[in-house]
């Protein structure tokens, strides 16, 4: 007996559009984390007043985290890996 391979199969047309819909969520969430990883990272030079509040190491760490976590939700969204068995 052999089993059946997962990715073999055709997906059908409700498969086809959650995947398309969960990529485009990762891409859109993964672009939104790291641009406020970025706005985290650079806050001195965006002029926003918030500077005095959000400029210290801390707040640096948490957005090199950020944009990890977006390149991370981009690279799923990339790979489109959400169909598994359970």
């Amino acid at each position: 007996m052999t089993e059946k391979d997962p990715q073999a199969e055709p997906l059908s047309q409700r498969e086809k559009s959650y995947l398309r819909m969960r990529s485009i969520m990762d891409y859109g969430m993964g672009t939104l984390w790291a641009a406020m990883g970025i706005f985290l990272i650079f806050i001195k030079q965006f002029n926003t007043g918030l500077e005095a509040r959000f400029d210290d190491p801390s707040m640096k760490v948490f957005g090199g985290i950020c944009i990890l976590y977006g390149l991370f939700r981009v690279y799923r969204g990339y790979k489109k890996k959400y169909l598994r068995e359970r």
